[in-house]
């Protein structure tokens, strides 16, 4: 028996998904790395099962009714793990901010701003004090009537619904109605109400056209469709509704982004004429502190709030313990790196860096010491020198007594730890095993180790011929977020990097390019966004591989003796499915107070089928167990079963990396890194169409660094195949490579958007105003000459008076 004092986390007979029996001992105390190639089995050591432990250990000491439930969700596959201290999860998140998020929500610093205001704030004479929630527009108390709690109101016009006034109702002079039968129905029935909509628009009476578009009524009226000759159309009820109304609710009701980009062309935005865009009702507004609004203090920048609050912090003792605790939250935020943002920094215009950074600040505030925290690759999204701030923060989260558990790919983070623990050799059932765990120092005796390549082998990149750009494409001037009327040169044909910290404005300026734009041509953006909202989404249907793979099924003897259809096989349709998952494979379990979360169903156990569908086989595998393939091993099951389509996929998927993913792996699992590969992967399938500019938002995030090497060639291989490839990115390795780099800054925030340099990776690496510099060139190889992109001018351009012109080498 070890003692309850174990300076080591011990596990034991670790299982978990491809975890091959894993014994390991971790210490406490220290700032542990687990790295690997991706689908290696580090998450599943790190989260699946250590983390997944502690959690499990937690619910033991709950109710009664909640531990019966957690039962049902299982345990993690392990034998034993000793000496393990309560844990805390940080893990990235997938989910897409809405519009009410913010800063100050993300960081709870909302919280106390209400807080200061109601209980410390100046109200006018005579006024009730009102309580915290009444400074939230998140929250009916607080929410600005008018625009209920949004800022900004959306209004339309007769211009708007109605572009061309020449034409009839009938003829479609109402564009914002929708088509189909749905707009028929809607003429069809003012036709029954009387109005005439064969008339052009315009010779309507004027008091007809504004009720037309924007009366409230929903008159129902009895439709008596036009006779066809062909079908029998009997009368019925029809509801009118005005083009307004239907605009406004298409707009915030439907679940369809199509519908709602539709919708939003119809529609005006403006800032509220009763808050003035700061979403709050006026009796919230009438309170002051320090002389300002609640609204005036979350607009403020976080360095310039601290010093608002510190000068103001003696007005009473609750103002100088609300002042005090807000003091202390912002200075961590601003030990990031963050000062420069606004607590009410809507969270969708956030960086991936700068959310990733915000969380960290909270928990480091969170006081809590002895425990384990697990973190998942936190360098995710991080430009090299936002990396620094983030190994302080690890630091003071060991140095407040916790042990700090990190999945991460980073060299630097990796090089900073006082414990590796390296699983692999390879990915899925090629990997599980740990081939190291110790000081980082021991690894580079692992010869299986492919982290051990890159972090103890110092030989240079090979130098590669720079390629000549075929065009240029020019963007700008923007003016959005941060950047300020800012242009740029894109050169055509060549693979083109752009850097810069977190926040600078780089996602912002790649996302004004578009097809409109001269030169374009056809445009492919593959983003970060998740496939897929729900398990039913998943690998295999996004990427059309599943459609082949029922009509495989189908054609099976066996399928056709039962008379089982391609249908018989989706677990998204009645017939073959499990009808106590409908088809999920698991079942949501309430957990009262505590979050749901999900078991495997009781009656499939998480096949999604039931027992006659999976009674029918092809080369021995029933279609649950061909949905639990890896991709790699579906490779090999596919290859001589005479289905072109299928092993192409699946190649395409091996040449990005992602052979460790299960065919059926629901979208839900999915990292934003993993997401975007797939997409790349379904466009990589599809036949070649000409010249295709591909736009790539940080495309090796979540990778490890023998996985961005083949990530990266595969990107050569289109520029070499005559496309353009523009990849926002932070991995020095990747922009070591590239013809062209564009760097954004200097800072993040308002301290950025702008071209602080561009030219080739080695001029770009001695711009002296440019903070990625000095990181570039570190990665590039000095002296050697990477070539030059002889139709560009050969200088570095700046915006910066800092920076030096020099020849290029």
């Amino acid at each position: 028996m070890h003692s309850p004092h174990d300076p080591f986390v011990r596990v034991r007979g670790a299982r978990e998904h491809n975890l091959r029996g894993v014994d390991v001992d971790v210490p406490r105390d220290v700032l542990a790395v687990f790295t690997g190639v991706s689908g290696s089995g580090k998450s599943s050591l790190a989260f699946g099962t250590i983390y997944a432990e502690a959690q499990r250990r937690y619910f033991e000491s709950v109710a009664p009714y909640a531990r019966r439930l957690i039962h049902q969700v299982g345990a993690p596959k392990v034998g034993e793990i000793t000496g393990l201290p309560p844990a805390v999860s940080l893990q990235q998140r997938r989910s897409a901010p809405t519009s009410r998020s913010s800063v100050g929500t993300v960081t709870t610093l909302s919280n106390s701003l209400r807080m200061l205001f109601s209980r410390a704030g100046r109200y006018p004479e005579g006024a009730e004090r009102l309580d915290s929630d009444a400074f939230s527009p998140n929250t009916a108390a607080g929410a600005c009537p008018e625009c209920h709690g949004l800022g900004r109101v959306h209004r339309t016009t007769e211009e708007l619904l109605v572009p061309d006034a020449s034409l009839s109702i009938r003829e479609g002079a109402i564009a914002a109605w929708p088509g189909a039968w749905q707009g028929k129905n809607l003429r069809d029935v003012l036709d029954a109400l009387g109005y005439d909509v064969d008339r052009p628009w315009r010779e309507l009476a004027a008091a007809d056209r504004e009720w037309i578009l924007f009366t409230d009524e929903q008159p129902v009226v009895t439709v008596h469709p036009v006779r066809d000759a062909e079908r029998i159309q009997r009368p019925y009820q029809g509801t009118y509704m005005s083009a307004r109304r239907y605009v406004l609710k298409t707009f915030s009701d439907s679940r369809s982004q199509t519908l709602r980009a539709k919708a939003e062309r119809f529609l005006a935005s403006a800032p509220c004429p009763l808050c003035g865009g700061s979403r709050l009702r006026q009796e919230a507004l009438a309170v002051t502190f320090a002389g300002r609004t609640i609204a005036d203090l979350a607009a403020l920048p976080l360095s310039e709030l601290a010093d608002v609050l510190a000068g103001a912090a003696g007005s009473s003792d609750t103002a100088r313990v609300l002042t005090d605790d807000l003091l202390a939250r912002i200075a961590t935020i601003t030990e990031l790196g963050l000062g420069y943002l606004s607590p009410d920094r809507a969270t969708p215009t956030l960086s991936a860096g700068e959310l990733q950074r915000l969380r960290l600040a909270t928990q480091l505030r969170s006081g809590l010491f002895g425990v384990v925290y697990v973190l998942d690759e936190p360098s995710a999204g991080l430009h090299p020198a936002d990396t620094e701030a983030l190994l302080t923060v690890l630091d003071r989260l060991k140095a407040a007594g916790n042990s700090v558990f990190v999945v991460e790919h980073h060299l630097d983070v990796i090089r900073h730890a006082d414990w590796l623990v390296d699983v692999g050799p390879r990915a899925g059932e090629h990997g599980g095993r740990v081939l190291h765990s110790g000081p980082v120092a021991g690894l580079a005796g692992v010869t299986e180790s492919a982290t051990a390549r890159f972090l103890f082998d110092g030989s240079p990149a090979p130098v590669r011929e720079v390629r000549r750009p075929s065009g240029r494409v020019k963007v700008g001037p923007v003016t959005r977020h941060n950047l300020r009327g800012v242009s740029a040169e894109l050169p055509l044909g060549v693979f083109t990097a752009v850097t810069g910290v977190s926040g600078s404005g780089k996602s912002t300026l790649v996302g004004e390019i578009t097809e409109e734009l001269a030169g374009v041509g056809r445009l492919v953006r593959v983003d970060q966004k998740p496939i897929g909202r729900t398990p039913r989404s998943n690998l295999a249907t996004y990427t059309g591989l599943f459609d082949v793979v029922r009509k495989v099924f189908a054609a099976t003897d066996e399928a056709r003796e039962r008379g089982y259809g391609v249908g018989r096989f989706s677990f998204n349709v009645a017939g073959g499915r499990c009808e106590t998952c409908q088809g999920e494979g698991f079942v949501s379990v309430e957990l009262l107070f505590l979050p749901s979360t999900y078991a495997p169903c009781p009656d499939c156990g998480g096949a999604r089928y039931n027992p006659a569908t999976l009674e029918v086989t092809c080369h021995g595998k029933n279609i649950a167990e061909v949905l639990d393939l890896t991709v790699e091993a579906a490779a090999d099951f596919f290859a001589d079963t005479g289905t072109p389509a299928v092993v192409r996929s699946l190649r395409t998927l091996l040449d990005v990396g992602l052979g460790y993913l299960r065919l059926g792996q629901p979208a839900t699992e999915l990292s934003g890194g993993e997401a975007q590969r797939i997409k790349l992967a379904s466009e990589l399938q599809r036949a070649r169409r000409g010249h295709t500019l591909y736009l790539l938002d940080e495309p090796t995030t979540g990778l490890h660094p023998a996985d961005v090497e083949l990530l990266s060639h595969r990107l050569h291989e289109l520029v070499d195949a005559g496309n353009s490839v523009v990849v926002v990115e932070h991995d020095m390795a990747v922009v070591a490579g590239a013809d062209w780099v564009i760097d954004l800054g200097p800072g993040g925030g308002d301290r950025g958007g702008e071209i602080v340099a561009e030219g080739t990776p080695a001029e770009v690496a001695r711009a002296e105003a440019s903070r990625t510099a000095p990181y570039l060139a570190a990665a590039t190889r000095p002296g050697k000459g990477r070539g030059e992109l002889r139709d560009q001018p050969q200088r570095t351009r700046t915006r910066s008076r800092k920076l030096t012109a020099e020849p290029s080498e």
